[in-house]
């Protein structure tokens, strides 16, 4: 696996910092996540890590992660500026020790500036990003992608690729580095396209959100209810494609695609049409043809669609269905993991204390193992 050999400590918080060590470990680090309890219900995205509780704030748990940072690769720590300099476990002293180390730091506003040390949440960090205000129907307040866009987009998916960047670098210089993951930021990034297209004709000039090609302003670029209550995605935005549309649907011939005027008209005609058909129907009428037309599955559903079933694109995890890693790699391709006693006991040797110093560290709640790692 790509990742292979790679040693990771995740400090636990909440989902971004979760999931960038799943993306880690899904192509083939070890992870060892350090929590404040063994089972922490909140934190779904656990499957392959190893756990183990430290308490930080005292003198001898800071020891433990002192002596860990001196072996491992890479540290994830999601918590605000300046906390873990208070607990002597900050970058400066712990990359002294091992100047591999790629310390990186995962936050909502960054390790610096005026925000750097508020509370904040993915809606907050999708508003300063400014990508925000770009996402909602027209007269509408705007709305967020659940927390897809900061949270994981931003900020799992940044850091992990930061971190690897930093991993590739290092094969270069030998030396590890502070990666600074601001999901304000991140946010902002994955989101370049949109910053950056703002002269193309698909926007409108208006700069309103709703009236556009992309965000709900074009009636051929949008979702319909179906006769069983369910969707059918539409996105043709090309003229071969809507040619299509409007041979599968019986528009009028005078109908434009791109005329302002026909926006309201053509949105009413898919609406009324669309309902008249289950979703089931439509995916088969459109299933011959490259429409862009294709059913809105539902998330419980999503494993069983032929297509996905055929990639076997989800894998069964516990009682869901989870997706496989992404993107796929033809020789070291990433997998969904399960801890191992062989992961266990190597981070046991790791740890490198005695037996009765390893009882000591437990009776006085400094450390705390999962039960099957008690010695």
């Amino acid at each position: 696996m790509p990742l292979r050999g790679v040693k990771v400590l995740e400090f636990v918080g909440l989902a971004p910092g979760p999931l960038c060590g799943k993306i880690l470990t899904d192509f083939g680090a070890s992870v060892t996540r350090i929590d404040k309890v063994l089972n922490n219900s909140f934190d779904v995205l656990h499957h392959g890590k190893n756990t183990v509780v430290i308490d930080i704030k005292k003198t001898a748990g800071q020891r433990i992660v002192q002596r860990l940072a001196r072996k491992y690769d890479v540290i994830i720590e999601p918590f605000r500026p300046g906390v873990m300099e208070k607990l002597n476990l900050g970058p400066d002293l712990l990359c002294s020790t091992n100047p591999r180390l790629i310390y990186a730091r995962l936050t909502g506003f960054g390790q610096q500036g005026r925000l750097a040390n508020r509370a904040g949440h993915d809606l907050n960090y999708a508003a300063i990003s400014g990508v925000l205000s770009m996402l909602g129907r027209e007269h509408e307040k705007p709305t967020a992608p659940i927390n897809i866009l900061a949270d994981f987009a931003g900020g799992s998916v940044m850091c992990a690729l930061g971190i690897c960047l930093a991993l590739l670098e290092r094969y270069k210089s030998g030396k590890g580095q502070v990666v600074d993951a601001a999901m304000v930021e991140g946010a902002a990034y994955v989101a370049s396209w949109l910053f950056m297209s703002r002269n193309l004709d698909i926007w409108s000039q208006r700069e309103q959100r709703g009236t556009n090609l992309l965000d709900g302003g074009a009636y051929f670029y949008d979702t319909y209810k179906t006769k069983d209550g369910l969707f059918m995605s539409v996105a043709a935005l090309e003229p071969k494609f809507f040619a299509l549309i409007k041979d599968r649907l019986n528009l009028p011939e005078e109908l434009s695609q791109y005329g302002e005027q026909d926006q309201a008209q053509g949105r009413q005609l898919l609406t009324d049409i669309f309902l008249t058909k289950t979703q089931a129907e439509w995916s088969e009428i459109f299933e011959d043809i490259d429409a862009c037309v294709y059913p809105v599955l539902d998330w419980q559903q999503a494993h069983k669609h032929d297509h996905n079933a055929e990639r076997h694109s989800f894998e069964r995890v516990d009682d869901n269905w989870a997706p496989r890693p992404a993107p796929r790699l033809s020789r070291t391709p990433g997998k969904l993991r399960t801890t191992t006693e062989t992961d266990v006991k190597n981070f046991l040797d790791e740890l490198d204390v005695k037996p009765e110093k390893l009882r000591q560290l437990q009776e006085e709640g400094v450390l705390i193992l999962p039960i099957r790692q008690k010695l």
